[in-house]
C-alpha cells in the first residue's frame, strides 16, 4: 500500500551523493532498478534521472518490518529511502558514478507500487520500437532516452543564453496562421467562429520573423514549435523544433560568423569538441558534381566522376542516349571491391532502381587485369581503357556508372554512396563531426507536376546580385543566397538572405507565375509592410531535434524527442489521431466524407 511523504524531504539524487558524504544521513528517493536478496542482507538498486545508487537493507539497521517490507519490492517500485552513507561493503563498480559507495538504510517509504512492466526499463532496450511507444512514459524512464533528452534541454539553454548575449530578443510568433500553400502540406485547423475557413499550424516562422525585422526589432531568435504535413523518415517528424532567428543590416558573412561561434559553443559544452572555425563552404554545384547531394557526408572520400566527355563517341547506347538527352555519365570507383559477390552487384542495381535508374553499369576491374563488365561487349578495347583510366580505376577496384538526366544521375549515386559506406562499414568507430556550408543554391526549380518554377526555399529569398538579369530569361541559371549548415551528411539547419526590394520581390513572384492579385492573396500582409521601410534582412533556422540527434549518437530523431509519432504521424500511445464527438463536427460546419479505396483486384 503507498505511503505518504509526510515529514519527508529528498537531500540528494542519487548521483548527487558521492564518497564526500559518508558518515552523513541523507535521503533519496526513486524508482527500484533491481533487487537481490541475500537473506540477511538485500540489497536494491535505486534508479532516479541522474543515475542509480546502491541501497543495503539489515534487518539490525532497519527493524524486521522494516526489512520485511524491502522484501516485498519489485522494479519500478517507487520508494523513499533514508541512511547513512558508507563505503561499500563489497567490491566497488567502476562503472557506476556511485560505485564507491552505499546506503545502509534505516528508513524506508514505499511511495507507489508497480504492476510488472512490459519490458525491463534498461539502456539500449532490444524491445521493439512499436511496443516501447506504446508505452512510451516507461521508455521514458530508459537512462539513455533520459539522457537524450537532458542534453537537448542544455543545448536550448546555451543557444538561448548566446542568443541573448549576441543581442537577440526572444519573441514568439503566433500558432496559428494563415496558409500559404508555396511549401510542404500545411495541417489545417478549422474556425469555429469563421464557418468554412481555417486557420494553418506554422511550419515555420519565416513571415512572422520577416515582419518583426520590419517593426525594427533587428535581432530575433525564438525555440519554436513547426508543423509539417509530411511523409516521416528517419530525421523527420509532423511536429518539431526549431532554434529560429533573424537579423536586420546583415548579409551572409554575418549570419555565418553568428552561428559558427554558436556552434563552436554548442559542440564544446555538450560534445566537448573544437570545431575549427572558419567551417568548409561549398557551393551548391560542386556538392551535387563531387558527392551527388546537397548535404555531403565529408567523412569519406569516393567522389563521384564525370565521365561524360569519356564516353560521348562510344558504342554503348545507354551511355550516348543519356547524353543526347542533355544528361550525362558518371561514376563511383569503390576502391578495392573488383570481386564483390555478384549477388551483392546486383542488390546495388535494385537499390539504384529506387531512386530513378533504369540500371546501372558496372566494371569489375580484376586483380589479373582482367575487366568483368555488364557493357564492355559494347565498347572498343581503348574505349574501356580510356574509361577505366577517367575513373583512375586499378586492379581489384569496383566502377559503377548511372546515365540519366542529371537529377536522376545524382540522386542515384548520391545515395548509392551513402549506401555503400554503411555496407562497407567506412564510417564504423569514425567519431568525428564534418561541417560544411552549402551556399549559392538555384533560386528556383522546375516542377514537372506544376508546370512551372517553384521556390527552392521560399519565395522571398534573395537572388545572388549578379544573377539578377537571368530572373526573366534564363530562372533556373540564377542562384540564391541562401545557405545550409551540413554535419555529417544531415541538414542541421538553413536560411538565406531575404528580399527587401519591392522590385526584385516582383520579379520572383513572376518568375514563379504568380499573378499581383495571387501574390497579394497570400502574402499580402508581408508584402504591405514592404512598403513601410523595410531593412536588409537574413535568417537562419535549426532543426534542434536533428541536431541533438546527430549530438548524442541517436540512429533516429524519434530517441530525442520525448513523444514522438510513427511512420504514419500516429501515436501509439494516446492513439491519436482519434474520431471525434459528432457535436464538435457540427459545431464546425464539417462533414466526414469516407471514400470507398478503388478496388484493384482484377
Amino acid at each position: 500500500m503507498a505511503e505518504s511523504m509526510q515529514g519527508l524531504h529528498r537531500t540528494h539524487r542519487c548521483t548527487e551523493v558521492s564518497n564526500q558524504n559518508i558518515g552523513e544521513i541523507v535521503t533519496v528517493m526513486g524508482w527500484v532498478q533491481k533487487r537481490r536478496n541475500l537473506g540477511s542482507l538485500i540489497f536494491v538498486d535505486l534508479r532516479d534521472r541522474s543515475g542509480l545508487f546502491q541501497l543495503v537493507f539489515d534487518e539490525n539497521d532497519i527493524g524486521s518490518e522494516g526489512f520485511a517490507k524491502a522484501g516485498e519490492l519489485r522494479s519500478e517500485f517507487v520508494i523513499a529511502a533514508t541512511g547513512k552513507v558508507e563505503a561499500r561493503s563489497g567490491a566497488v563498480n567502476e562503472n557506476l558514478a556511485t560505485g564507491d559507495i552505499e546506503l545502509r538504510v534505516t528508513d524506508l517509504r514505499i511511495l507507489s507500487e508497480s504492476q510488472t512492466p512490459p519490458f525491463p526499463i534498461e539502456v539500449n532496450s532490444a524491445t521493439k520500437e512499436e511496443l516501447r511507444l506504446k508505452y512510451r512514459f516507461l521508455d521514458l524512464r530508459r537512462p539513455d532516452i533520459q539522457r537524450n533528452l537532458m542534453i537537448k534541454s542544455k543545448v536550448a539553454m546555451l543557444a538561448r543564453n548566446f542568443m541573448a548575449e549576441e543581442g537577440f530578443l526572444e519573441i514568439e510568433t503566433p500558432m496559428l496562421t494563415k496558409s500559404t500553400p508555396e511549401g510542404a502540406r500545411d495541417y489545417l485547423v478549422p474556425s469555429r467562429i469563421h464557418p468554412g475557413s481555417f486557420y494553418a499550424l506554422p511550419q515555420s516562422p519565416q513571415l512572422f520573423k520577416q515582419l518583426l525585422m520590419c517593426s525594427g526589432y533587428d535581432r530575433y531568435f525564438q525555440i519554436a514549435r513547426c508543423f509539417r504535413d509530411e511523409d516521416l523518415r528517419a530525421d523527420r517528424q509532423p511536429e518539431f523544433t526549431q532554434i529560429d532567428m533573424e537579423l536586420s543590416f546583415v548579409d551572409i558573412d554575418d549570419v555565418i560568423d553568428v552561428n559558427e561561434r554558436l556552434l563552436a559553443k554548442l559542440f564544446k559544452e555538450i560534445c566537448d569538441v573544437e570545431v575549427s572555425l572558419p567551417i568548409q563552404r561549398m557551393s551548391y554545384a560542386e556538392a551535387m558534381d563531387r558527392f551527388g547531394s546537397d548535404k555531403p557526408d565529408l567523412r569519406f572520400g569516393m567522389e563521384l566522376t564525370n565521365v561524360s566527355e569519356t564516353v560521348k563517341g562510344c558504342g554503348f547506347g545507354v551511355f550516348t542516349g543519356a547524353l543526347e538527352n542533355g544528361g550525362s555519365v558518371r561514376g563511383l570507383n569503390v576502391k578495392g571491391q573488383g570481386q564483390m559477390p555478384r549477388k551483392k552487384v546486383d542488390a546495388l542495381v535494385e537499390f539504384a532502381k529506387g531512386f530513378g535508374a533504369k540500371g546501372l553499369a558496372y566494371m569489375a576491374l580484376q586483380p589479373d587485369g582482367s575487366v568483368k563488365s555488364s557493357f564492355a561487349k559494347f565498347m572498343t578495347e581503348e574505349e574501356i581503357q580510356a574509361l577505366i583510366q577517367a575513373m583512375d580505376g586499378q586492379p581489384g577496384d569496383l566502377l559503377v556508372f548511372a546515365a540519366d538526366k542529371n537529377k536522376v544521375v545524382f540522386d542515384v549515386l548520391g545515395n548509392l554512396r551513402l549506401e555503400l559506406a554503411k555496407n562497407l562499414g567506412l564510417l564504423e568507430g569514425n567519431h568525428e563531426f564534418r561541417f560544411v556550408w552549402i551556399t549559392e543554391f538555384p533560386l528556383l526549380e522546375y516542377s514537372e507536376e506544376q508546370g512551372r518554377f517553384v521556390a527552392m526555399h521560399h519565395p522571398f529569398t534573395m537572388p545572388m546580385e549578379e544573377d539578377l538579369h537571368l530572373i526573366e530569361t534564363d530562372p533556373g541559371a540564377v542562384r540564391a543566397k541562401a545557405y545550409d549548415i551540413v554535419l555529417n551528411g544531415c541538414e542541421i539547419g538553413g536560411g538565406s538572405v531575404r528580399i527587401h526590394q519591392s522590385d526584385v520581390q516582383e520579379q520572383m513572384f513572376k518568375a514563379l507565375g504568380f499573378t499581383k492579385e495571387q501574390a497579394h492573396s497570400q502574402f499580402g500582409f508581408l508584402l504591405n509592410a514592404f512598403q513601410y521601410g523595410v531593412p536588409p534582412h537574413a535568417g537562419l533556422a535549426y532543426g534542434l531535434d536533428r541536431l541533438v540527434m546527430l549530438m548524442t549518437g541517436a540512429d533516429n530523431i524519434r530517441e530525442v524527442i520525448a513523444f514522438p509519432k510513427v511512420k504514419d504521424a500516429s501515436c501509439l500511445m494516446t492513439e491519436a489521431p482519434g474520431i471525434v464527438d459528432q457535436k464538435q463536427l457540427d459545431e464546425l460546419g464539417i462533414a466526414i466524407v469516407v471514400q470507398e479505396k478503388e478496388n484493384t483486384q482484377q
